[in-house]
């Protein structure tokens, strides 16, 4: 199966799928971690809310500065606009199902500044994990389940059952204790972030120095250095190389040589480029290039 390419704006890291059926603000489909050409799904956020349903195997997801496993079974609500990223956390597949939704499509419109809008805005809600086990959790992962058999069959007034099954569910997400907050302060470090992240990338195949960088998120170099440590574990140079990497392996699947992929993607020596990528991906560009061309 050809490696599948996440459609994400490369400048603001806005995921460019659509999600939406022909008359609905709300997309559910099924994916499997590993396809991806990167082999995980890479750094992205959307206005949508997600709700994730793992039917297969286990997964890691990091949003913003925060990780958790979700195990088979269990599920996950992403908030919207939170930058996140997720990878297989166990050999075999990895997939799970996948709902996206517009946050206006939750609830009635007069109910909408209640009901629904506090939760998108707090700044304490990135995600809210779904384990199985929990009542509440249960009946939110059913409703994906059902959502998504909804969707297959398509059967006639099928738009009016997913908008119940829908307001159903985010009534069980908000009754289960979780209290929303927002903090501006949160809110602007979040913001910077991903203003040096855009930054990246949209200059990282040109000479990137930190003092660009900081003020690309209007900070000092030591702060700079402080939140790419706290969101990505890595300092602000290192998470440039590897962003590289990413970017090469969608120019190793094309007809380029290792070398002018190299440097397209801004490395200025080839071995250096090497020793990255097998750092990376635990294999030589040139092997990378032979395995996914079936060389």
């Amino acid at each position: 199966m050809p490696a599948i390419n996440f459609k994400i704006d490369t400048t603001s890291l806005q995921e460019l799928t659509t999600h939406r059926t022909t008359t609905l603000p709300l997309a559910c489909y099924k994916t499997d971690i590993r396809q991806h050409v990167q082999g995980h799904i890479p750094l992205h956020w959307h206005d949508e809310l997600q709700f994730v349903l793992m039917i297969r195997g286990n997964a890691r997801f990091q949003i913003y500065d925060q990780q958790l496993s979700v195990q088979q079974g269990d599920g996950l609500f992403i908030n919207s606009g939170s930058l996140h990223i997720a990878e297989a956390a166990s050999d075999g597949d990895c997939t799970y199902i996948c709902l996206n939704v517009a946050a206006h499509f939750i609830t009635a419109h007069d109910l909408y500044a209640v009901c629904v809008h506090p939760y998108v805005q707090a700044t304490n809600l990135p995600f809210i994990p779904i384990p199985c086990h929990e009542g509440w959790g249960n009946a939110i992962l059913q409703g994906i389940q059902a959502m998504w058999l909804l969707l297959q069959e398509r059967q006639p007034f099928f738009e009016m059952k997913l908008a119940a099954q829908l307001t159903s569910m985010w009534q069980h997400l908000i009754t289960s204790g979780f209290q929303p907050h927002y903090s501006q302060a949160e809110m602007i470090k979040n913001e910077r972030i991903k203003q040096m992240l855009e930054w990246i990338h949209v200059h990282y195949a040109e000479k990137v120095t930190l003092d660009e960088l900081a003020r690309a998120g209007q900070l000092s170099r030591s702060e700079c250095c402080r939140y790419f440590r706290r969101y990505f574990k890595t300092s602000p140079l290192n998470y440039v190389a590897d962003y590289r990497i990413g970017q090469s392996l969608i120019l190793l699947q094309q007809d380029q040589s290792v070398t002018e992929t190299a440097y397209e993607v801004g490395f200025n020596s080839t071995s250096y480029f090497i020793e990255r990528f097998r750092k990376l991906m635990h294999m030589t560009p040139l092997a990378y290039k032979k395995q996914v061309n079936g060389d």
